[in-house]
């Protein structure tokens, strides 16, 4: 005759299924993102309660997003989200440098350029869905950070007409939120008109045993330089985000012919600018020099943020640097 077993034994066979614990998201919000407004923040931190514990702060001013990122790698967060522009993104890795805690990203900005390396999408809403499915995939990862002058970046740096136009573009908010890559391209042509193209700023660049000439500098950590849109634009060669190098080119002269051209190769899906005949793309190294050739200070840029002029600027590798998890 078979017996039951009791109430207690049948328990004792099973164990409670336990609700697993949440991980805890910091996001850093720039209020003044080209696209971030209240609305969206609190829909956006609603979203992703449903799978993380959820903290969000607002950026006040420059250098806030560091410190606080500083602050939540000392507290233990298991992720931080950079919600804002690639300026917001560069501050939280400055901050989260050498952290275990990884950075992720939801697009605010105009371009969104490291986000989009990573994988997440360009839209806010496809990026916070694929955040929520990043909680049954968590893959942290390291990636290497760029450096100039002290000043980390995730992506690319530039000195020269590129970073010009960045200066430009950021004294005029406004019309960068409301035109976003179309403003970048008018205050690009302008700029070149005005500053390059009778007597721009020389530079001269030194990589290893190589030195070159000319009056715009891009260094990259990871490809592409940047989006028109979504449409990737390529500069540098052989740029990836774990390579533990930098690639880097080198505009010599920006002439009324050449520009239009080397323009067209930059939108091309086949034609390469470093091919162009003013452009010289260097071997990837893992440190290069870049100083003024005439006296006078270059415009200096980092991840679409502008830094101000300078005489010199310093360029290394640190691989591994940074944590990431998209």
């Amino acid at each position: 005759m078979s017996v039951s077993p009791t109430t207690s034994e049948a328990t004792d066979d099973f164990e409670p299924v336990l609700p697993a614990s949440k991980r805890r998201m910091l996001i850093i919000v720039n209020p003044y993102a080209t696209t971030v407004s209240d609305r969206l923040r609190h829909l956006v931190v609603y979203a992703l309660q449903g799978r993380f514990e959820v903290d969000a702060v607002d950026t006040e001013a420059r250098g806030h997003a560091t410190e606080l990122c500083r602050e939540a790698a000392h507290e233990g967060y298991d992720v931080v989200v950079a919600f804002g522009g690639d300026g917001t993104v560069n501050e939280a890795a400055n901050g989260l440098l050498g952290s275990p805690t990884p950075l992720c990203c939801l697009p605010g900005g105009s371009a969104n350029v490291f986000g989009k390396m990573l994988g997440i999408p360009g839209d806010v809403v496809d990026a916070t869905e694929h955040l929520l499915a990043m909680a049954d995939d968590w893959r942290p990862r390291k990636v290497d950070l760029g450096v100039v002058n002290g000043r980390c970046f995730t992506f690319a740096s530039g000195l020269g007409l590129d970073a010009s136009v960045v200066q430009r573009v950021d004294s005029n908010p406004r019309m960068k939120a409301r035109l976003g890559p179309y403003f970048f391209t008018w205050v690009a042509i302008s700029t070149f008109a005005r500053r390059y193209l009778l007597r721009p700023p020389r530079l001269e660049v030194q990589a290893g045993e190589e030195t070159h000439a000319g009056v715009t500098a891009i260094v990259q950590n990871g490809s592409p330089f940047t989006y028109f849109q979504n449409r990737p634009i390529e500069i540098s060669e052989d740029a990836a985000l774990d390579s533990g190098t930098l690639a880097a080119g080198v505009l010599h002269r920006a002439t009324l012919v050449s520009m239009p051209f080397i323009a067209w190769r930059a939108f091309s899906r086949r034609a390469r600018v470093a091919r162009h005949r003013q452009v010289t793309g260097l071997p990837v190294t893992s440190q290069l020099y870049v100083r003024s050739a005439d006296e006078r200070t270059l415009p200096l840029q980092v991840d679409g943020d502008y830094l101000g002029e300078v005489h010199e600027a310093r360029y290394s590798i640190m691989p591994g640097a940074l944590s990431v998890v998209a």
